[in-house]
């Protein structure tokens, strides 16, 4: 019973919320309701929760040791020897086959995506979270196949400013996250992140400064021409909540607030309210 909890905890649930990034293409293309398209995104969603999940594990597994020295990571199951390295490998290796598996029942492009994922992730446990640069690309390119999984998965053309939007979005995120952590690590005893000793903190704020600008350039291009031959108002009128959401979010970057970014937004009252007024706007565009 032990083993069930920490092996539950091990595959941390709360970041599945990441998984949404799959409805994004079906959502904007308008058939996210229609029972095909419902059942397709919630098979992509279920391989990338199991994809997810085994990759969680495999860096427990081999960040054990680092994780120990760690004021909140030596709380995890593997880390606080709930769980042994030997039950995390299995069960990840079990996690991992299982979202292939679930992936092909829609064909190869679905499977060659959930692949990818696990390839560039684990390799990243594996080495490349300590090479700058690379491990943000590799963080952000998980955001990222998410989002191509689900227009994959329903048929849904991906228009290149939607990718680049979701691409640069994601690389925000991620060195927003790195840049709050080499703040707070300049306090700190243990280091937080190795790879933070070969960033400076200039190079991380040009990296989600620029990134931010290029969000959300690229998402008010998308939204002028998403799913229709004319602009409609409201997804024009969606990009001001956008804009209202980077700059707060970039507020906590700047201040060393940014850590996971699903608690971010879902800790976060007005970031949750700028979401709903965002999704009010393009869903009633799209469907109404």
């Amino acid at each position: 019973m032990t083993s069930t909890r920490a092996l539950v905890r091990g595959i941390r649930p709360r970041q599945w919320s990441k998984n949404i990034l799959v409805l994004a293409a079906p959502v904007a293309a308008g058939i996210a309701f229609q029972p095909r398209a419902v059942i397709e995104t919630g098979v992509a969603v279920l391989a990338f929760i199991l994809a997810s999940s085994g990759v969680y594990l495999v860096n427990d597994t081999v960040d054990v040791e680092a994780d120990r020295a760690h004021p909140t990571k030596r709380l995890r199951p593997v880390a606080a020897g709930e769980l042994s390295a030997r039950e995390a490998s299995t069960a990840a290796v079990v996690l991992l086959a299982g979202g292939l598996a679930v992936s092909a029942l829609l064909g190869w492009q679905l499977f060659v995506v959930v692949a990818l994922y696990e390839a560039v992730q684990v390799l990243y446990c594996l080495g490349m979270q300590n090479v700058p640069v690379v491990e943000l690309l590799s963080v952000a390119s998980g955001f990222l196949l998410r989002a191509i999984a689900g227009g994959v998965a329903t048929g849904v053309g991906l228009s290149p400013w939607f990718l680049v939007a979701v691409g640069f979005g994601s690389l925000f995120v991620a060195a927003g996250k790195r840049y709050s952590e080499k703040l707070l690590a300049e306090d700190a005893t243990p280091a937080i992140r190795p790879v933070l000793a070969r960033y400076t903190p200039s190079s991380l704020r040009l990296a989600w400064m620029l990134s931010a600008g290029i969000l959300v350039t690229t998402y008010a291009l998308w939204s002028a021409t998403v799913g229709q031959a004319e602009p409609n108002p409201w997804t024009i009128v969606s990009i001001l909540p956008v804009v209202v959401a980077v700059l707060r979010y970039a507020r906590k970057v700047d201040a060393g607030d940014a850590g996971e970014p699903e608690e971010v937004i879902l800790g976060d009252r007005v970031m949750l309210l700028l979401v709903t007024a965002w999704a009010a706007c393009f869903i009633g565009a799209v469907y109404l």
